[in-house]
């Protein structure tokens, strides 16, 4: 009886494991830069930074994001933030950008990670805690996966927040960041991405 559960046990995980390996992403997290060539249906041409020019096929439903002025000021204790960062010669992060995620995107992305913008940049995803004052200009102290870390933000650092967008915005010249998938074939898909609007570039 007991060999005939555990047989029973095995064929069961079997039938499992590939429904969920069916479930699970498909294709490798790509990060793609550049402006936009055309729009050609759902199949978005970008001319990305390092001179290619790619083809990435956008779902139905694709998000298109914006972004809007904001301040340090806007911050507060509590809010999602997201941030590219760099380390200085004092040892510390120092942010180059940062964005504040609306409420319904808290969690997204948290953590702290290797980011691709530029040379030994780090991207930081995480939940405010309270924000110092310093010479070089506020301090902002976030937790994450209940680890700490905090980075400095210069006067010069853009402060932006979400902001609704949509596939009309896709027009030659304009600015965009694409969180892509790149699948076993080549092709690219893309479910969500930044545009430029009003002037305010996607700078992360």
């Amino acid at each position: 009886m007991t060999t005939k559960l555990l047989l029973a046990g095995a064929l069961i995980a079997l039938l499992i494991l590939p429904a969920g390996a069916q479930q699970a992403p498909q294709g490798t997290p790509t990060r793609i830069r550049g402006t936009v060539d055309k729009l050609d249906g759902q199949n978005l041409m970008v001319k990305s930074r390092d001179g290619q020019t790619l083809t990435i096929e956008l779902a139905a439903n694709v998000a298109v994001i914006t972004l809007v002025k904001k301040s340090v000021a806007d911050i507060k204790a509590g809010d999602y933030v997201a941030s590219t960062g760099v380390k200085g010669t004092d040892g510390k992060i120092h942010a180059v950008e940062v964005r504040i995620f609306p409420e319904a995107a808290r969690g997204t992305g948290e953590g702290q990670y290797p980011w691709d913008l530029m040379p030994d940049s780090i991207m930081t995803n995480a939940t405010v805690g309270k924000v110092d004052q310093a010479p070089q200009g506020p301090v902002l102290h976030v937790t994450f996966k209940g680890t700490e870390s905090e980075y400095t933000v210069g006067p010069d650092v853009p402060v932006l927040a979400n902001a609704p967008g949509d596939i009309s915005l896709l027009k030659p010249g304009v600015a965009v960041f694409v969180i892509a998938l790149k699948h076993e074939d080549g092709k690219l898909t893309s479910a969500r991405l930044y545009a430029e609007k009003d002037g305010i570039k996607p700078p992360m």
